[in-house]
């Protein structure tokens, strides 16, 4: 039986080829396109500030930056995808609290990975705080008249959020626990259906994010009785922050937008990565654009991001505990 002779590349063919072979794993971060998962719906907050941020990124990294929905199950969907991903930097992840910090507390059953150990922060865009709001014919005007409104009729008010085990919740929860309060939590879908319900007097109290609500209390279509940041914020200076009431002094939760990559991403490109993201949120007209979303840039190094997320998971899930909640 005859076998087709085996061709060995002669020495000078052979190192040409080894040399082009090293070139190529030399070439500079990014050599070509970078995709980054976004793991909400087109169209939402999360997606559209992605979007104007990603394309200060490509212009800085000169290379196209892909914004890829990947929506599902509160973001970890696409959450698990980039964690599965190559860690060579050219697929990362522009997300929220609910499917790093949150989503493993409450769904420990279905969440299989550990954004803490299996994603690298690489930097914080841009944070913004939720409002506690109230319907138009709710009788008190503060906190503080609220909070004895609740004390006097307990389990008879009710608030609304996105859902159970959200940020939105969490929050809500928080407030809850912070000053002892009964109320009832009514989750549902969607943001503008809860906005909607309670500037229409159909449900007493929410707890919903800035930028969804502050048009509508400054047209009094909603009672806003306060931020849930520690103090007032600087794009709705006339809102209160809760934390101004004695009985939320210590409170302080704001909402963050951020950059991650897949855990193993080399230490250079991560540093590359933060160095042009905090170049972006320097540019005046991405510091406007995020302000018009009740967003403030916010510029953190790849380890102070981290450990933010280390606490912040630590605070939620004492939250999480006092409150048995359950998203499974």
């Amino acid at each position: 039986m005859r076998t087709a002779p085996i061709r060995l590349l002669r020495p000078a063919l052979l190192a040409a080829a080894l040399a082009a072979g090293a070139a190529a794993a030399q070439q500079p971060y990014p050599s070509r396109p970078v995709t980054v998962i976004v793991p909400f719906a087109a169209g939402g907050s999360v997606d559209s500030t992605a979007r104007f941020v990603l394309t200060k990124l490509a212009d800085r990294l000169k290379q196209p930056v892909i914004v890829e929905n990947v929506a599902g199950a509160a973001g970890t969907i696409g959450t698990q995808r980039a964690v599965s991903a190559t860690p060579d930097g050219y697929t990362l992840l522009f997300a929220v609290a609910s499917p790093i910090t949150i989503a493993r507390l409450v769904s420990p059953n279905t969440v299989r990975y550990d954004a803490l150990k299996d994603l690298r922060p690489i930097a914080v865009v841009g944070t913004s705080p939720f409002v506690l709001v109230g319907k138009p014919d709710l009788k008190p005007a503060t906190t503080a008249e609220l909070v004895r409104e609740i004390r006097a009729r307990p389990g008879k008010l009710s608030y609304a959020t996105d859902g159970v085990g959200t940020s939105l919740h969490l929050a809500g929860e928080l407030i809850k626990q912070r000053g002892s309060l009964d109320i009832v939590h009514v989750p549902y879908k969607l943001g503008p259906q809860i906005l909607t319900d309670v500037s229409g007097n159909q449900i007493d109290l929410a707890v919903l994010p800035l930028v969804l609500v502050q048009s509508a209390i400054k047209a009094g279509k909603l009672k806003g009785y306060g931020v849930t940041s520690k103090s007032r914020w600087p794009t709705a200076p006339d809102i209160p922050s809760l934390a101004e009431s004695g009985e939320f002094k210590d409170l302080d939760v704001v909402s963050w937008y951020g950059l991650l990559a897949p855990a193993r991403v080399d230490s250079a490109i991560a540093d590359r990565l933060a160095t042009e993201m905090a170049a972006v949120l320097a540019d005046p007209e991405i510091v406007k654009r995020m302000g018009d979303l009740a967003l403030v840039p916010v510029t953190m190094t790849p380890a102070q991001f981290a450990a933010y997320l280390a606490k912040e998971r630590d605070d939620l899930a004492a939250v999480v505990k006092a409150g048995n909640i359950k998203a499974e």
